[in-house]
């Protein structure tokens, strides 16, 4: 009896752990939080940026820091994901929140962006300000924003083309740029369709 309840008790404990590692999550966050940094030195490859400066794109908030090797081995898939969509109202936003001091240098972040070919707007989030207004919790996690600032999904974890979270989440901004479901083709094709205006690593 005792061992039932022991094993009971620890694929209960399995479901919560992997059900909180699955889409959509940080639930209570409904709404992209107004960024939280303002200044020139706090952003890579753009000017300072504002939630308003995104209304009417579909955004994907990526939360990363440079040492988590799980963040840069989905880097490949994050920018094959940036080229073929960034022509039709999708904007990719980099977040890097340090676990490290040597990881709040700018200098580093910017070797860093350019080792991974990094070429969307980054925001450096060393006070945590940004996370705590996501209520995040783990590197990496990615947000996926309509274009009414709404967070609509979220993952968590090292994500890979092809894999079943690329999936999801592509399918996703498919349905939010009103592509057809499942279109695969080359980044010209897809440009070429006119759509309406509209403290953890894993």
């Amino acid at each position: 009896m005792k061992w039932f309840a022991f094993t009971a008790a620890l694929l209960f404990s399995a479901s919560v752990i992997s059900n909180s590692l699955t889409s959509p999550a940080q639930q209570t966050i409904t709404h992209l939080p107004e960024f939280t940094h303002s200044g020139a030195e706090s952003w890579i490859n753009s000017p300072p940026l504002k939630k308003q400066d995104l209304t009417g794109k579909v955004v994907l908030i990526d939360v990363w820091t440079f040492d988590c090797w799980n963040c840069y081995r989905s880097f490949p898939w994050l920018n094959e994901l940036e080229k073929k969509y960034q022509n039709n109202g999708f904007q990719i936003i980099g977040i890097h929140t340090p676990e490290f001091k040597h990881e709040k240098l700018r200098s580093n972040i910017e070797h860093k962006a350019r080792e991974f070919k990094l070429h969307h707007p980054i925001m450096i989030d060393n006070d945590f300000s940004y996370w705590r207004a996501l209520n995040n919790h783990y590197w990496p996690t990615y947000y996926l924003v309509n274009q009414q600032g709404e967070i609509v999904y979220s993952h968590i974890g090292e994500t890979h083309s092809g894999d079943q979270k690329a999936r999801v989440l592509e399918q996703k901004i498919q349905e939010l740029l009103a592509i057809p479901t499942g279109y695969n083709e080359t980044s010209e094709k897809v440009s070429q369709i006119k759509y309406p205006l509209n403290t953890y690593r894993l």
